[in-house]
């Protein structure tokens, strides 16, 4: 689109830094907590992604949209972000699998974009002064204004937004990783299938198919269901699911956890089910200054090191771990706690996304820890 065709937008932060640019997507305004995202590949999987909800999303990729986007990709019903900003955007993506444009996607889903802006001057300022409440709007083009908006927004610390992006009612999942997808090395467990309830704080999709692939029967429920309905289902083990917001706020979820535990099944969780997890186990979580997004954050502990797609704002406290649970990994980044497990009970979680949507499959092998996990404990009961 010709720069003279196109309508103006502005991006204002909670400090009073404004950047002016062009929209694209809907027309409207939007208020949420400015953060940024370093990877070069999969914005369609980013901004359906759960973990994203509440959030304007700065892409420091210098061109979004150039493969445009299509239903396979997603990882929820719909977007879940508040906004989008960009370098430069592609109108005419090129790619075989491409149903539709970027900005047309948006715009069906009414979400807001600006392009046409320092990306670059935006993520050091994010990086230097900490991620932090911004507005962006078309409507709205005075800066003064829409600061007065962007200041009675609430801080992301203190929020509980899984209950924005839960699901309502339990389901069943069946679908696994599509064969031109499939990557893994080790093989399902064969058998009667594995039977996992996963609680939903926000879970991707691409997580439920990479359990179904290593053959898991899974049951998805609400974040808010009882522990007791939980076991009613008489699951192998129980899993985590990411999810947005603040963990420590996720009260209801952190009694259920912790409940669960007593039963000593098998448990697995990933990003908010990590920290989660941490909280039901006695540890504490804090908020992180920018956070971790992006497909090429180093973790581990020792002789080995995974490159992994994360996500999160918050993360697990090192010092308020008991001494009944070990750390299995780092962000060798900021040494901040990436994965812990408890000593003698067949506990784990990670804080970044092993199923790789988007990402490398360094972490694969974490699946196939769980089922084997669910195995060994049916067997030792039967």
């Amino acid at each position: 689109m010709p720069i003279s065709h196109a309508q103006p937008a502005l991006l204002v932060l909670a400090d009073g830094t404004s950047y002016r640019g062009f929209s694209f997507g809907a027309p409207g305004t939007a208020i949420g907590e400015v953060v940024f995202n370093t990877g070069m590949t999969g914005y369609q999987e980013v901004l359906t992604d759960p973990s994203y909800c509440g959030q304007i999303i700065t892409f420091t990729y210098p061109e979004l949209g150039n493969t445009g986007v299509n239903a396979e990709d997603e990882e929820s019903a719909h977007p879940q972000i508040r906004a989008v900003i960009a370098r430069n955007i592609c109108y005419r993506p090129s790619n075989w699998r491409s149903t539709q444009s970027l900005p047309d996607y948006l715009k069906q889903h009414r979400i807001p974009g600006i392009y046409g802006i320092d990306t670059r001057s935006l993520t050091r300022k994010i990086r230097t002064v900490g991620a932090m409440n911004g507005a962006l709007s078309t409507e709205i083009l005075d800066p003064d204004e829409l600061l007065r908006q962007v200041q009675g927004a609430p801080s992301m610390a203190g929020q509980n937004l899984v209950k924005e992006v839960t699901t309502k009612t339990p389901y069943e999942w069946s679908d696994v990783t599509e064969g031109n997808w499939e990557f893994k090395e080790g093989e399902a467990i064969t058998g009667e299938p594995l039977r996992v309830v996963a609680v939903d704080f926000g879970v991707k999709r691409n997580i439920l198919k990479r359990l179904a692939s290593y053959g898991c029967q899974i049951t998805v429920v609400p974040a808010n269901t009882p522990p007791e309905e939980i076991l009613k289902y008489n699951p192998d083990g129980i899993f985590l699911s990411n999810g947005p917001g603040d963990p420590s706020a996720v009260q209801e979820g952190i009694v259920t956890v912790k409940s669960l535990l007593e039963s000593q099944k098998p448990m697995f969780g990933i990003c908010m089910g990590h920290q989660i997890l941490g909280l039901a186990l006695g540890a504490e979580t804090f908020k992180l200054k920018f956070g971790h997004r992006g497909l090429n954050q180093p973790c581990g502990l020792s002789q080995k090191v995974e490159i992994t797609s994360q996500n999160h704002g918050f993360a697990v406290t090192a010092e308020s771990l008991g001494e009944d649970i070990e750390i299995t990994h780092f962000n060798l980044n900021d040494q901040t706690v990436a994965g812990l497990a408890h000593k003698k009970l067949p506990f784990f979680s990670v804080q970044y996304h092993p199923e790789a949507s988007p990402g490398p499959h360094d972490a694969d092998y974490l699946f196939e820890k769980f089922v084997r996990l669910m195995a060994e404990n049916r067997a030792a009961q039967n």
